[in-house]
Parts: C-alpha cells; sequence; structure tokens
C-alpha cells in the first residue's frame, strides 16, 4: 500500500521544488542571537523572533540553570494530575498582573492555547468573527469548534461590522483578532475592535504573541498599547518570542474564562505541564521586562533605521512601525533565490511565500531584534543591495 502512497507523496513535494515553494530548514550551531553560525559560517540573523535579545541573555540563562536544579527537567505529567508546581502558579500570576488580566493559564505553546479555547468555550449557538489574516492557530482552533464562523478583511470595520450584524441571532459573539499580523507588521484597530464590541455585545480576543514584552506602555502588548486592556476579554500569547524565546504558551483572560479552560480545554488537559525550567527562566523575563526601557528603545530605532534606509534604497516595505519588516519580492522563486544571495552575504533571512502569504506576494520577512548593532542594519541593508544587483545581472 505505502508504495502508491510514497509516489503520490513524493510527486506533491517536487511540484512543491518546482513552483519554488520547498522551505528549507537550516542548521545553526550557536545559541540564538543577533548572529548565529551555519554551515556556510557566521552571519548576521535578521529571521529570528528574538525582538529583545533575551533569549541569551546571561540572567535568563543563569535562572534557567538553577531552576533544572530546584525544579527538576520535566513534569511527566498533566497539570491536574501533578504537573503543577509553585513555579507554574507564580508565573501564571505574573502574566495575569503584567498584560492586566484577572487569571492566566500556561499551555505547551500559544498553538495550542489558540487550539483550547474555542471549542471550549462556543457551540453551535454561538459565533465567531474572526479578521481574515489571523494566524493559522486561530483558524485551526475556530475549526474545531461548532460554532457559526464569519471572516472580516484584514483591519476593515465596516466588513466587521456587517458581519456583526450577519452574526445577531448568535447567543454569544467572539470577534478574535491577531494583535499584530505576523507577516505583515500590521497593528489591529483594538479601539475601534472593541467599540463595535460593545455596540454588537461581543467579546474580543487578542492574540498577541508578536507584541507582548516591546509594544505598549512597559511592553505590555496591543490592548495597552490602544488603552483598551480591561476591555479585552481573552489574550493569547507566547513565551517563544520577545519573552525568552523558548516555547510555552498561555491565555490570560476573565477569571470564570481560565476557570472553565482549567476543566475543558483539550490542548491543557492531555499535555504535560510546561516544563519548570521554562516558567522560571520567564519569570526573571518578567524580572528584565520592569527594567527593559533601553532595550524597547533600542528595537524601536533599529526599525526606523531599517525602515528608511531600505526605503532609501528603493526597495518596497509594508508600512509601518513594527519591528516586522517586510520587503515585497512577489514572485516565490525570486524571494528564496534573494534569501540565498543574502546568505552567501552573511545575512540570515528567509523568503515567505504561499501557503504563508498569499499567492504572488512572496516576501523577505526581516525581523528586528534590540541586539543588532547599527553596523549590522548597514550592512545588512548593503547585502540587499548587492543582492538586488546580483539578481539582475
Amino acid at each position: 500500500m505505502y508504495a502508491n502512497v510514497r509516489d503520490d507523496l513524493q510527486k506533491t513535494l517536487d511540484e512543491i521544488k518546482e513552483a519554488g515553494l520547498f522551505k528549507p530548514e537550516r542548521v545553526i550551531s550557536t545559541p540564538q542571537s543577533a548572529s548565529v553560525s551555519v554551515p556556510s559560517g557566521d552571519v548576521l540573523n535578521f529571521c529570528a523572533n528574538n525582538y529583545l535579545g533575551l533569549a541569551d541573555h546571561p540572567e535568563v540563562i543563569a535562572a534557567a540553570k538553577d531552576a533544572l536544579d530546584r525544579w527538576g527537567y520535566g513534569m511527566a505529567s498533566v497539570r491536574f494530575i501533578c504537573g503543577t508546581q509553585d513555579v507554574h502558579k507564580e508565573l501564571e500570576g505574573r502574566l495575569s498582573a503584567f498584560l492586566g488580566q484577572e487569571d492566566t493559564i500556561l499551555y505547551s505553546s500559544c498553538f495550542d492555547a489558540n487550539g483550547g479555547v474555542f471549542e471550549t468555550l462556543l457551540d453551535a449557538q454561538d459565533a465567531v468573527i474572526s479578521d481574515a489574516l489571523n494566524h493559522a492557530s486561530i483558524i485551526d482552533g475556530i475549526r474545531l469548534s461548532k460554532a457559526a464562523r464569519f471572516r472580516y478583511a484584514n483591519r476593515d470595520m465596516a466588513d466587521l461590522e456587517a458581519k456583526l450584524k450577519e452574526a445577531s441571532g448568535a447567543r454569544r459573539r467572539l470577534i478574535v483578532t491577531d494583535g499584530v499580523f505576523s507577516m505583515d507588521g500590521y497593528i489591529a484597530p483594538l479601539q475601534e475592535i472593541c467599540d463595535l464590541a460593545d455596540r454588537y455585545d461581543a467579546m474580543v480576543m487578542v492574540d498577541d504573541s508578536h507584541a507582548v514584552g516591546f509594544t505598549g506602555p512597559g511592553g505590555a502588548g496591543t490592548p495597552a498599547l490602544h488603552g483598551v486592556s480591561d476591555r479585552v476579554d481573552i489574550i493569547t500569547g507566547t513565551l517563544g518570542k520577545a519573552l525568552g524565546g523558548a516555547s510555552g504558551g498561555y491565555v490570560a483572560a476573565r477569571a470564570e474564562i481560565v476557570a472553565l479552560l482549567r476543566q475543558r480545554s483539550r490542548p491543557y488537559l492531555f499535555s504535560n505541564s510546561l516544563a519548570p525550567v521554562i516558567a522560571a527562566a520567564s519569570l526573571k523575563v518578567l524580572d528584565l521586562l520592569e527594567s527593559a526601557g533601553d532595550l524597547r528603545e533600542k528595537l524601536a530605532a533599529n526599525t526606523t533605521l531599517f525602515r528608511t534606509r531600505m526605503t532609501e534604497a528603493g526597495f518596497e516595505i509594508l508600512p509601518g512601525e513594527h519591528p516586522i519588516a517586510p520587503v515585497m519580492i512577489g514572485d516565490a522563486a525570486e524571494a528564496a533565490r534573494m534569501a540565498e544571495l543574502l546568505l552567501e552575504r552573511g545575512v540570515y533571512v528567509i523568503g515567505f511565500s504561499y501557503p504563508v502569504v498569499p499567492m504572488g506576494a512572496a516576501r523577505i520577512r526581516v525581523q528586528l531584534s534590540a541586539a543588532h548593532s547599527t553596523e549590522d542594519i548597514e550592512k545588512t541593508v548593503a547585502a540587499f543591495v548587492d543582492a538586488r544587483a546580483s539578481m539582475k545581472s
């Protein structure tokens, strides 16, 4: 039987390669940092979500080492059996206070967090209204529920209002959006979303994975940026980006929502607890965030510098102020070729193409970090210019 399946799978893989959509995995041989080593040598790293440069911060590493001695390596259990330690409860409390929410529940990843929300809170009597560019984990989570599904055009408040009117007969209505859209760097208009939610008696959920730690007052994310933390009912996020870069996710929400998730959310009930070493290191990250204003300022300055220099050099970058800076290429094969040429010039970036982004909208998604120097950014812009000239010759 598998012989036939193997041929079909290989045909699909060949088609992916021929279309220029194949995604190779490069192995790095150093810790995650502003520069890393790959088989071709040392390169500047402009594709990690290491926004504040904390992935290799010595205090975070020290906290992780101490946690191994105190808490052990892993829990070998789910939370409700024997998988809860003081460090898990402390982290949940700290995240709640940091994000301005009543309670928080930890997950193995934000993908799991988004996968565990919708079917727990919504059924066939309810409706979920989702931004068209929401993360894949939100899309998959919604599919697990029996709720009616509505999709509104990205950040289009007129379309959102129209969908809310269509869903007016539902028992519960939940609007869900990314706080920052990961392929574009666009920030959701949460003030307007919350206003519509109030008008149409809907709840609001925000996946703030690409904002928490460096966006808004104190790095508390897009709800804090827009002054609506008390109007957002559910915030999901990750510990795997600005907050240390390891793994783990969370739902910070109204107390009753979190309480029900602890009883009914399948990814929580049937997955091992977050490793205590990650929980402890994440607590250290939250400590560091209290005095990380200089890192946030550096990240903002790096973002402005890169966006300005690249625009001056004639590249098309989607507008915005977020450290996700998409350099638009269009053709998938050209984006992949550009990434290869940049790697040869000492800059590690990735070309994104369909199905991660729409067909014909391939791009190099550059990720700025507070760990990058001005020299790093200038070198990267020069590498883009040189790679473009090589492609034209």
